[in-house]
């Protein structure tokens, strides 16, 4: 599984990565995550606001910091 962090690396940015790994260790998941910080491949997304999480490159959220709980029910889903 591919999660990608998207945005300019700001401290909402690291700590949305950090709850994306959290959140795929405590599933038992086998993934990688990628932080996308290109303001260019960010808008190619269809991100308007920072920070966003993808999945297998499908924009899961944006504009948020989701909590733990909230991705594993996404990554559950």
């Amino acid at each position: 599984m591919k999660l990608q962090i998207l945005g300019k690396g700001c401290s909402k940015c690291l700590t949305l990565g950090e709850h994306a790994a959290t959140a795929a260790q405590a599933l038992g998941l086998d993934y990688e995550v990628e932080k996308v910080t290109d303001m260019n491949a960010i808008i190619d997304a269809g991100v308007m606001t920072t920070p966003a999480l993808a999945v297998n490159g499908e924009i899961k959220s944006a504009g948020k910091v989701l909590s733990v709980e909230e991705i594993k029910k996404l990554l559950s889903a």
